[in-house]
């Protein structure tokens, strides 16, 4: 299958069968997920399946606090900075990208139209924390 056609075949699913997934079909999954890209090859995710009792457990915590009006609240929040094997791993995607595009660990400016590649003005700990700009036409 081609892109075009995964996109517009693809649908989402808000109803599901009361019978569980077997276990088989949850480890293909895990597979290709583990494929997917990540920002910055960061990868920030932890994965737990649960069954049985403990999945019980979480679905009907969920709904009373569901049904209370208790505001969802996210493990992962929005524009929070990388810290640890993240941060680590955002740093050398980075460090990999600038040098393969020429530019020195130290080197305060960007090569000349890295602006019109779609790249903003970047802060990289990982080449002396300056701020690479684009540099000037002339």
């Amino acid at each position: 299958m081609n892109l075009d056609q995964a996109m517009q075949d693809r649908r989402s699913i808000r109803g599901f069968l009361d019978k569980p997934v077997p276990r088989d079909l949850l480890e293909e999954v895990i597979a290709l997920a583990n494929r997917a890209p990540s920002s910055m090859n960061t990868q920030p995710w932890h994965l737990h399946v649960l069954t049985g009792e403990p999945l019980e457990r979480v679905r009907k915590g969920n709904t009373e606090r569901m049904l209370a009006g208790v505001t969802p609240s996210r493990e992962i929040e929005d524009y929070a900075a990388y810290e640890g094997e993240h941060r680590k791993r955002q740093i050398e995607i980075a460090v990999q990208l600038f040098e393969a595009m020429g530019i020195e660990r130290h080197d305060a400016e960007q090569p000349a139209g890295l602006g019109d590649a779609g790249f903003s003005p970047v802060r990289c700990a990982g080449f002396g924390g300056g701020l690479l700009r684009p540099r000037s036409a002339g």
